[in-house]
């Protein structure tokens, strides 16, 4: 039927597989925070000299 060899190809398939799943899932989820973090940092930026403005006038 199956070869041993055929099995450890499976296998190997299988685990790389995998492993580029988690690295997707990581990264993905990585990506997001850092540009949400990014995002909210502008943010804060530009309130701070809105706000510097604001009080300078």
């Amino acid at each position: 039927m199956f070869e041993f060899s055929q099995y450890l190809g499976f296998l190997l398939f299988l685990t790389v597989l995998t492993i580029g799943f988690w690295l997707m899932f990581f990264l993905v989820g990585f990506v997001s925070y850092w540009i949400g973090g990014a995002t909210w940092e502008a943010y804060k930026e530009k309130r701070a000299k809105k706000k510097q403005q604001q009080q300078s006038v």
